[in-house]
């Protein structure tokens, strides 16, 4: 792989996509990444750019964050968000939003406006009042059918609740597409974004592992990465960390990617899971366990984004 001077590299979730939407989602992490590369073209920072791009899918509906967020086991919105930056190792998460429309605008306010890392529920929504961002009505008329139907399901008994995952998964497809993306700016800054509504039916107050800097996201001098899939794999393992780690020792970015889920197969039953990271020699790695890892990818040296349903593409 060639090292451009910049790079970003989104994800819309590893899991399943549904039957006729491959071209939609596909559609959505493309205008994703040439939102957040325009960032990058025009001298903007690593930050910037996840940022950008995580934004443009938490306002498409056919991801699973944002407006068009799953629900919970009690019919509510519940998203969690981070991005982290590697120029500074400042980072910033929010959970148990309801009405943000940007989810991981309010983690970047929590990283430059607070003392903290991490801020929940009512709190961080205060957070977003007093900067001005949008709030929104997350639901949309198809989570809620798909969530109808997996609440009758769970009460007659049909459904293993969580692990007990793995049969709601098969069941409802669609179910995590967490987002995110990571970038490396031309100075060489990494930087990492995710944002998500996490489980369906998932308990109120469940943390997956989006908000959870280095479980979910990390960035670092070095490198940057977002995971998606089952929260609590990746909270296990420290997934996101463990990616940086294995390319400070020196593993190109694709290897520590394939790693991650050499890990998930061995540690973790090789419960759904995918892992993207880029290092600051703006190489870039992919892996994933699942029959999908919805992805877009463009380069300085690329007229157009590169895209796929699967890595590597066939």
């Amino acid at each position: 792989m060639s090292a451009p001077n910049y790079i970003i590299l989104c994800h819309g979730g590893a899991g399943e996509v549904r039957s006729g939407k491959e071209k939609i989602v596909e559609e959505g992490v493309r205008e994703a990444v040439i939102k957040g590369f325009s960032k990058l073209k025009s001298n903007g920072s690593a930050l910037d750019a996840v940022e950008e791009c995580v934004k443009t899918m938490e306002d498409n509906p056919n991801f699973n964050a944002g407006t068009g967020s799953v629900l919970t086991m009690k019919g509510t919105i519940e998203m969690d968000a981070s991005i982290s930056d590697g120029r500074t190792l400042n980072s910033g998460a929010v959970a148990m939003i309801s009405n943000i429309r940007h989810p991981v605008s309010l983690a970047r306010m929590v990283m430059e406006k607070t003392d903290h890392v991490l801020v929940v529920g009512e709190s961080a929504e205060k957070i977003a009042g007093i900067f001005g961002l949008e709030t929104c009505d997350p639901k949309t008329p198809e989570r809620v059918e798909m969530w109808r139907q997996a609440k009758k399901r769970f009460e007659k008994g049909e459904l293993n609740y969580l692990p007990k995952t793995m049969s709601l998964i098969k069941l409802f497809p669609d179910l995590t597409e967490t987002v995110g993306a990571v970038a490396v700016d031309i100075n060489g800054d990494c930087a990492a974004a995710t944002s998500t509504g996490g489980l369906m039916l998932k308990l109120p107050g469940r943390l997956g592992d989006t908000p959870i800097i280095g479980a979910g996201n990390y960035a670092d001098g070095k490198s940057a990465v977002s995971c998606t899939g089952i929260g609590e794999v990746a909270i296990r393992l420290c997934l996101a960390k463990t990616a940086c780690e294995y390319i400070e020792a020196g593993q190109p970015a694709h290897e520590s990617a394939n790693h991650c889920i050499d890990l998930v197969k061995t540690k973790q039953r090789g419960l759904h899971m995918g892992v993207v990271t880029v290092d600051k020699n703006c190489n870039y790695g992919l892996a994933h366990n699942t029959k999908n890892l919805v992805w877009a990818l463009q380069t300085k040296e690329m007229s157009a984004p590169m895209s796929g349903m699967k890595y590597p593409p066939k």
